[in-house]
């Protein structure tokens, strides 16, 4: 068995003690860091970006934004693949093939090229129509009112919404439900700090003409990461975690982690070194949950199997999107699920509900993580039931949280990498 500095295993075997402890550095947002990427890129004389995340989400972008080749490759980075589509079609004059991992050529991008074509966009499918890879010929893009559903990923809106003030401007009318729309109202407000103010008129999003003022911008801990952290704290009462750099008045949608704990029982203290919470009552509690996670789709791995391990029933809806992520998330967190005894069931497209169904669980589970860093880091969570418990392909967390394991370990777990 090697040690945790070894780079070499791409398994880790997780056993958590009774009680962590420690002050957690969380990395930085990498929703943020990569929208102020994009509006520095866009506006004329840029300002200065400090502690941007140190991810493979970010380093894709940056790089692209960096790059004067024709050939621009973002792996498995969905964010950089549409703001990048947006942005390059604006380009004038600029060609580039826009690809990325296998993954990637799977996750329909064509309601966000459709949306730029009604803009004047010059882009064609390289080989899939509808998928990655994209050829786009940078133009002059015209501004005019378009029309997107709201049911799609809210990255391809953003990526609208971030280019509208330097095409003339656009009013952008979402139809039916709207899905992640924190994310949405993130990248407005980011865009009126730098002096561009787009407007929510009814269902519609009304974007001026303008130039993007340049400004000095830290980005702030990321909720996302902090996810997991809270859902330590309710499994293990007795922890004496301190979540650092956390803003109480975020802009970020996965702070409503907190709340949902909150209602579970947990409390909060904010101090100058960050965040702590104290759980007892949280986990003594066995009352049902019902959330509706549409606007903040991305928590709901670390929820579900939190909530299994607490052994409170619950139905969680507003995950169709998940089916389009990194893995198909709703699959995945049910296939691994009943390796730990849960059956949970998929309810229509686009909910998961558990009332105490079980199976036999493995006797020592080993969790797929399917490629995705979010199911890696939320089923380590089940070292609470499961002491040692290999999480597979354990470098996937470099996607958001590159130093998990190792904040695991400072805190107080066992962590051992194998092969």
């Amino acid at each position: 068995m090697a040690t945790a500095g070894d780079t070499a295993p791409r398994h880790v075997s997780v056993t958590a003690p009774a009680s962590p402890r420690g002050t957690i550095a969380l990395p930085a947002s990498k929703s943020l860091s990569a929208r102020a990427l994009i509006l520095d890129a866009l506006t004329q004389s840029p300002g200065a970006l400090h502690n941007l995340a140190v991810c493979d989400d970010t380093h894709a972008m940056l790089q692209a934004l960096l790059s004067n080749q024709p050939h621009i490759a973002v792996g498995g980075a969905g964010t950089a693949m549409r703001f990048l589509t947006a942005y390059f079609s604006a380009q004038a004059g600029r060609r580039v093939t826009l690809d990325g991992d296998q993954r990637m050529r799977c996750r329909p991008i064509a309601p966000l090229v459709d949306a730029l074509r009604q803009l004047g966009a010059h882009i064609t499918y390289a080989d899939r129509e509808g998928f990655p890879p994209l050829h786009i010929e940078g133009c002059t893009l015209r501004g005019t009112h378009i029309v997107m559903p709201g049911d799609v990923s809210s990255q391809f809106i953003s990526a609208l919404l971030m280019i509208a003030p330097t095409i003339g401007g656009i009013t952008l009318k979402i139809t039916g439900d709207i899905v992640s729309r924190p994310y949405i109202d993130m990248t407005l407000a980011m865009m009126a700090q730098r002096g561009v103010n787009a407007r929510w008129t009814g269902n519609a999003i009304v974007v001026p003409e303008g130039q993007y003022t340049a400004i000095d911008y830290t980005v702030e801990a990321d909720w996302s990461a902090a996810s997991y952290w809270l859902a330590w704290q309710a499994l293990l009462p007795q922890a004496q975690l301190t979540l650092a750099g956390l803003q109480r008045d975020s802009l970020q949608g996965d702070q409503r982690m907190l709340a949902l704990l909150e209602n579970m029982g947990m409390s909060a203290h904010w101090t100058n070194g960050g965040l702590t919470v104290v759980a007892e009552r949280c986990a003594q509690c066995c009352c049902s949950t019902f959330a509706d996670l549409s606007g903040t789709p991305d928590l709901a791995p670390t929820l579900t199997v939190m909530l299994c391990l607490m052994g409170r029933p619950f139905r969680i809806t507003g995950l169709r999107t998940l089916h389009l992520k990194e893995s198909d998330r709703i699959d995945a967190l049910c296939a691994e699920l009943r390796k730990l005894g849960y059956l949970v069931k998929i309810e229509g497209n686009d909910a998961l509900d558990w009332h105490f169904e079980s199976c036999e669980p493995e006797r020592m589970p080993r969790i797929s993580t399917h490629g995705d860093h979010r199911l890696a880091m939320a089923f380590s969570l089940a070292a609470v039931r499961f002491p040692g418990i290999v999480i597979e392909d354990a470098a996937v967390v470099e996607k958001s949280y590159p130093n998990y394991w190792k904040h695991l370990q400072q805190a107080g777990f066992d962590i051992s990498f194998v092969l």
